[in-house]
């Protein structure tokens, strides 16, 4: 299994400073998020990019994935979606990430109206990602936050440049069961993201294996030398606990988990 955590629970933290953290806890990957208030984000230019691909690569940690905020479900019209995308397209290749995260975004708009933008959208979107080396993964978040409406749209779409990412907290929420939104997902999935909670109610935070999420069974299902990414919603919930006091004893936890999932298997 491969470990990474995602910059959403590091707010404003120079790049190099979340590097060394990953390498320093036994993180192989960072999901970096791409906003303005970040090191990175679709706006910074060429020197930018490139050093961080060397800061990056100094600390022999990779990036994983691009986490932007463009909303495929989202009312409107396609074309600032789709450029919003492109954008975070390129900077994911600048950085040699694989992957691009895009959320649903559908809001209040019948479930049929939101499919169509979300499928019409990411099939214009996919062949550049293909080109590019990168595929957008649309996250189990909001108005599909279930693996079975991602996947009802990823199915439509059909194209190598489109997948998943699957957000345990989402599908959980949704009342699926890791077994069920695992199956559904299989043939999209990019990776999974992990978190935990207190409960459906009290979303703040916690550390991994401190709540009521059913990692143990999450993290029993992702394929081998697939990527778990913990993504500790700091940035949302300034009062929560420090991530990086956290993440040596998370990336325990996970491990922990493979081992016995993998115990178990034999």
């Amino acid at each position: 299994m491969r470990y990474a955590f995602s910059t959403l629970g590091l707010p404003g933290t120079p790049l190099e400073r979340s590097a060394e953290l990953a390498a320093t806890h036994g993180y192989a990957g960072l999901e970096l998020r791409a906003h303005p208030e970040e090191p990175l984000h679709p706006d910074s230019p060429a020197g930018d990019r490139a050093a961080g691909l060397r800061t990056l690569t100094s600390a022999g940690v990779t990036a994983l994935g691009i986490a932007g905020y463009a909303r495929v479900a989202a009312p409107g019209p396609d074309e600032p979606v789709l450029a919003e995308i492109q954008a975070l397209v390129r900077l994911a290749a600048d950085l040699e990430a694989p992957y691009v995260r895009v959320f649903p975004g559908g809001g209040e708009l019948p479930p049929a109206e939101a499919d169509e933008h979300s499928v019409r959208r990411l099939r214009a979107a996919a062949p550049f990602a293909e080109r590019h080396g990168v595929r957008i993964l649309l996250e189990t978040h909001d108005s599909h936050r279930t693996a079975t409406a991602t996947a009802r749209v990823l199915d439509r779409v059909a194209h190598p440049g489109a997948g998943a990412l699957w957000d345990v907290l989402h599908t959980w929420l949704g009342g699926e069961s890791p077994a069920e939104s695992s199956r559904t997902l299989a043939r999209h999935l990019g990776y999974t993201q992990v978190k935990d909670v207190a409960s459906a109610h009290e979303l703040t935070p916690l550390g991994l294996g401190g709540g009521a999420l059913p990692l143990a069974a999450a993290v029993a299902l992702v394929p081998p030398r697939g990527w778990l990414c913990w993504e500790y919603e700091k940035r949302w919930y300034p009062g929560a606990g420090e991530l990086a006091e956290r993440l040596g004893p998370g990336r325990a936890y996970l491990e922990r988990l493979v081992r016995e999932a993998e115990r178990q298997a034999e």
